[in-house]
């Protein structure tokens, strides 16, 4: 019998997790703030913690510039206090720059080359630490990957880590693969819900859909998508993942997206929600708002319509 998800009307909160900006009043009102002006139900408390390189092996969760532990337990405490569900997502991220999707060892091990086996074993103790985090805090859910691209071949690994992070966590888990990758990873059946994110162009959502539902209806898990969104410039709603378009900011372009996502989405009722990307722990002055091009709706004409939609989709849940 499959999982029976709740609807998702959430927002990812506190990307990318620099320390010190996670604990301070200003952080506190920016999840206040975000309560109130979108009605989420849900938040993924995001961070990253960073390895030398898309080669490296040693995954250093505990090293500045990520935030501490006990910042990680105040955002919890603070979403919690405030009604919300939590998704506890860590993140490992570069510090050269790379993508981490562009992660990637030799599949045959070769004397001297860095190895799966160590990347692997520093991930796993990287993830099971924030398990027992998560359970600690009595957090919902725990997402054991971000695009991770080039680790998504590597099953047998994946299998080890859940079976590793079940031990110390009860909890959900999901996996957030990339965005056309959902018939990529042939381990869903390890996790309890299936997730990814969902930037795809504006003119695209039905087609994307039509693909997505054909693999996600092999395994009889929920599905939400772990990410989804479009700056607030020009051009960006044909490419959403790139947040380094050039383009002039416009609100009305970002608007536009996400009217096309939920009217996509509202369809297709296999959609259990979504965790927007994304909500800063530092937000920038609302006045400033019809300059700022980023992915953040604070203040912008797509607030509204998220809030509208949420607002129809929680009401439309309680009825049921």
């Amino acid at each position: 019998m499959a999982l029976s998800l709740p609807y998702i009307a959430g927002m990812t909160w506190g990307w990318t997790g620099i320390r010190g900006t996670w604990d301070d009043a200003e952080a506190d009102r920016s999840m206040q703030l975000m309560k109130d002006r979108l009605a989420v139900n849900w938040t993924a408390i995001t961070f990253a913690a960073l390895q030398d390189h898309p080669q490296a092996t040693v995954i250093r969760y505990q090293e500045s510039p990520t935030v501490t532990d006990s910042e990680i337990k105040h955002a919890i405490i603070q979403a919690q206090q405030l009604g919300l569900k939590v998704i506890l997502k860590p993140v490992v991220n570069c510090a050269d720059g790379t993508w981490r999707a562009h992660i990637n060892f030799f599949d045959v091990d070769v004397p001297c080359e860095p190895k799966w086996s160590d990347w692997f074993a520093s991930y796993t103790e990287f993830m099971v630490h924030y398990a027992k985090l998560a359970q600690e805090m009595n957090v919902e859910m725990l997402c054991i990957g971000c695009e991770m691209v080039q680790t998504d071949r590597r099953a047998s690994e994946w299998r080890a880590l859940i079976t590793e992070v079940r031990k110390h966590y009860s909890g959900l888990i999901t996996y957030n693969c990339d965005k056309y990758q959902e018939g990529n990873v042939t381990w869903w059946d390890a996790v309890d819900i299936i997730s990814s994110s969902g930037y795809y162009p504006i003119d695209q959502w039905e087609q994307q859909l039509d693909r997505m539902e054909g693999v996600i209806s092999q395994y009889n898990k929920p599905f939400f998508f772990m990410e989804a969104g479009c700056p607030s410039r020009e051009g960006s709603p044909y490419l959403p993942n790139d947040w380094g378009l050039q383009g002039a900011p416009s609100e009305q372009s970002q608007q536009q997206f996400y009217e096309a996502m939920f009217s996509a989405c509202e369809q297709r009722s296999w959609v259990r929600g979504f965790l927007l990307w994304d909500w800063p722990s530092h937000l920038y002055e609302e006045s400033q708002a019809k300059d700022n091009d980023d992915y953040c709706m604070f203040g912008k004409a797509a607030e509204g319509t998220v809030r509208s939609y949420y607002t129809h989709k929680t009401m439309e849940e309680a009825e049921v």
